[in-house]
């Protein structure tokens, strides 16, 4: 009888640029067949079942999130990266493809994203 750890399960949203990174990620590094990915579309009700499956588990749920081992669970890409990336042994530095994602379109949405906020609040404040 063989003992096999199970697989990290990741929970993607559709069109969300964190979960796209996670998936760069796992491209690049080779690893799509060493997890479980559900992917969702956005307010559909496999979103709702997804979010009343993890909220017990993440002390604020946001996507992606993932049960990396049997009851440890995490909701930051980064953090999810991180632990596939020790997982794997693969430098993060060496994948090209995912640096230039982060460096590029993720750098400039998240900077747009900031500013967007920023107006908002000012916008709600006058």
């Amino acid at each position: 009888m063989t003992h096999t750890t199970p697989k990290p399960i990741l929970y993607l949203k559709q069109n969300c640029p964190f979960c796209l990174k996670v998936r760069l990620y796992l491209l690049e590094a080779a690893m799509m067949e060493d997890v479980k990915i559900r992917d969702f579309a956005p307010g559909t009700q496999q979103e709702d079942d997804i979010r009343a499956e993890l909220i017990p588990h993440l002390a604020r749920l946001s996507f992606p999130a993932a049960q990396l081992e049997p009851g440890h669970y995490a909701a930051e890409s980064d953090d999810i990266i991180a632990f596939l990336a020790a997982k794997s042994g693969r430098e993060i530095a060496s994948m090209p493809v995912y640096r230039n994602y982060v460096e590029g379109p993720f750098n400039m949405a998240m900077t747009l994203w900031k500013e967007n906020q920023e107006l908002k609040k000012a916008a709600s404040a006058a």
